[in-house]
């Protein structure tokens, strides 16, 4: 049995984004050589809405990509593996990774190598909305929308508009039957 129990409305998420957005600002000095990325699929919407915010706070069209990094995790091996064609050079650029949910940290350890392989950022940061903990590696995010710590029986789940016509933070909970 599943029990869920919503932890962020729509306002919510909209003005922990919105304060998300004003925290790399105010970190890095304005919006220059920034670049967003979000890991596919949930991440690449946190990045659009950090840059639309972004943009109506600057004036500045940052850029903003979506990138897979799933041919970089340790425990997808694949042998004679190609990697993908450079979808930017990250050379000297401040690359702001974004992801909806920060939980072990080998999604983004991932990330980091695969932004790497494209260039010598100058700094590599880390944008969450949620960040629920239990990490296996020493990652921690640079802007956190909430911290909802849990138990390893709780699952949390993203909805956002653009895939699930709502946009919520929702915990779910496996209730043990007896």
């Amino acid at each position: 049995m599943t029990s869920s129990r919503v932890l962020m409305d729509s306002d919510m998420m909209s003005r922990s984004i919105k304060r998300i957005a004003h925290e790399i600002l105010e970190r890095n000095k304005g919006a220059n050589d920034l670049v967003l990325v979000g890991i596919k699929s949930r991440g690449e919407i946190l990045a659009k809405r950090l840059h639309d915010h972004i943009l109506s706070i600057e004036g500045v069209d940052v850029v903003t990509l979506s990138m897979d990094f799933s041919p970089w995790r340790d425990d997808l091996i694949t042998k004679d593996f190609v990697y993908p064609p450079s979808p930017y050079d990250f050379t000297d650029k401040i690359v702001v990774l974004c992801d909806d949910v920060l939980y072990r940290g080998r999604t983004v350890r991932a990330a980091m190598d695969g932004v790497m392989h494209y260039g010598r950022a100058k700094m590599i940061e880390l944008a969450i909305l949620v960040d629920r903990g239990h990490r296996q590696l020493p990652i921690k995010a640079d802007f956190v929308g909430k911290n909802i710590p849990t138990s390893e029986s709780e699952d949390i789940a993203v909805h956002f508009k653009e895939y699930d016509e709502i946009d919520e933070v929702i915990i779910n909970r496996q209730e043990e039957a007896y």
